[in-house]
């Protein structure tokens, strides 16, 4: 099938936050008195969500149940204010990333992102990084934040929001295709994770991995990728 939408994953694929990620998340465990992780650790931690990734970050000692559920909640409702303090401070497009964005323009594509960050932040990351509105988001995280920000090349940005089931769910993924204009049989999704690959493949879509993310090509071929992108640019040989 033709190629006529492309919705992107934010981390890992656009923009490399990994570092920002990791910071922020080692600050909120040891505030609440657990170790912290090395940056790498996290390329695994992400990718589902923030209650997710404490779940993954969460010691051995500390057992399923009321307990994690409590520490759990309380790194959670910490994370906002510091990732919301450093969310710029290392993190930006992965190389070749802009030039693509800037290839892509004249071929009239409509194209969006489709991440399981908070819906706020993923727009107002999107519209920092690719919208020209600079850092005047003030880092907040708040969730009224990004309503307003111009987001760029990207027509439809959409993040964790409540009632839409997360990726790799295909609702939110077929939703956004639907509002790009297209069949989600003529969209490609672009990630750098199994989610991303499995969204892809409930969605009907191309599954398209990324090389240069927080995964590998491993996972990305294990979990179903029909093109494999070492370059940002290797992109348009398949449209």
């Amino acid at each position: 099938m033709p190629i006529r939408a492309i919705i992107f994953d934010l981390d890992g694929t656009l923009l490399d936050t990994l570092e920002d990620l990791a910071d922020a998340a080692n600050a909120c465990l040891l505030a609440e008195g657990l170790s912290a992780h090395p940056v790498d650790a996290y390329r695994h931690f992400v990718g589902d969500g923030v209650e997710t990734l404490f779940r993954r970050a969460l010691p051995p000692g500390i057992p399923p149940g009321g307990a994690a559920d409590k520490a759990v909640a309380a790194l959670v409702a910490r994370m906002r204010e510091e990732y919301g303090a450093r969310w710029s401070a290392k993190t930006g497009p992965y190389p070749g990333i802009p030039e693509l964005l800037a290839a892509l323009a004249p071929t009239g594509l409509p194209l969006g992102v489709l991440s399981n960050k908070p819906h706020a932040f993923t727009r107002l990351m999107v519209g920092s990084f690719f919208g020209g509105a600079g850092e005047g988001a003030e880092g907040g995280m708040g969730d009224a934040a990004g309503d307003d920000v111009p987001l760029g090349p990207f027509a439809v940005v959409a993040g964790a929001r409540p009632g839409v089931p997360r990726k790799p769910d295909p609702a939110a993924a077929v939703a956004t295709a639907r509002a790009l204009g297209v069949d989600p049989a003529n969209a490609a999704f672009v990630g750098d994770s199994n989610v991303d690959m499995r969204t892809a493949h409930g969605a009907g879509m191309l599954a398209v991995g990324c090389l240069w993310g927080f995964r590998g090509e491993a996972e990305l071929r294990e979990s179903g990728a029909a093109v494999l992108l070492s370059h940002p640019l290797d992109l348009l040989r398949h449209l």
